[in-house]
């Protein structure tokens, strides 16, 4: 009798072993169950060498991880330092070549986020949309690697639509690389480009 209860308990111990942690597979999941937030990870904003921003970078969540950037900065033109200029008429119609936006948190600090564009225009556009963001940064890579970094020097808006870069002789824009923060709860930025 007491061989095969040793026997059972073995049993018992080895399938223990193998089934998956349910809470293990939740956090992996990023299931939320029980008022539990998913893990994030953070990392720190990387440069290529030559980039004009010389102070210490934030610890940022990565937005938009899987977005494939086609070129990467090889030749960093003269910083802009932003001076925000409000816009009255928005880029509508014909004008507007390209938008896309993202929602920040305030909970997670610092955030990256990789807008692709792609396209062919003239002038760049920032929108706070809603709440209130605070800005370190942005990289505007064109398609042949020239990167105009545009500081904001940590500056926070609210909403309104603003001049971010102007290109009269028409570049295409790769990518437009942004570090930011929500100062509400919730914030909403978005970028546009014209012709």
């Amino acid at each position: 009798m007491r061989r095969w209860m040793a026997v059972v308990f073995a049993l018992c111990m080895g399938v223990a072993l193998l089934v998956p942690d349910a809470s293990a597979a939740r956090k992996e999941r990023g299931d939320r169950g029980k008022g539990r937030e998913p893990e994030v990870a953070r990392t720190v904003v990387v440069v290529q060498p030559g980039h004009p921003i010389r102070h210490r970078m934030h610890t940022v969540i990565v937005h938009r991880p899987d977005v494939v950037v086609r070129v990467t900065p090889v030749n960093f033109l003269p910083m802009t330092m932003w001076r925000p200029v409000a816009v009255l008429d928005r880029p509508m119609g014909d004008h507007l070549v390209w938008q896309d936006g993202q929602t920040l948190d305030r909970d997670e600090d610092w955030t990256q986020t990789v807008f692709d564009s792609n396209q062919r225009g003239a002038k760049l556009y920032l929108e706070v949309v809603s709440g209130r963001v605070q800005f370190d940064f942005a990289e505007v890579v064109f398609e042949n690697g020239d990167c105009r970094v545009v500081d904001f020097n940590n500056g926070v808006r609210r909403p309104g639509l603003y001049t971010l870069l102007d290109f009269p002789d028409g570049r295409r824009v790769d990518h437009v690389r942004l570090i930011a923060r929500a100062k509400t709860e919730q914030a909403h930025v978005a970028l546009l480009m014209a012709k």
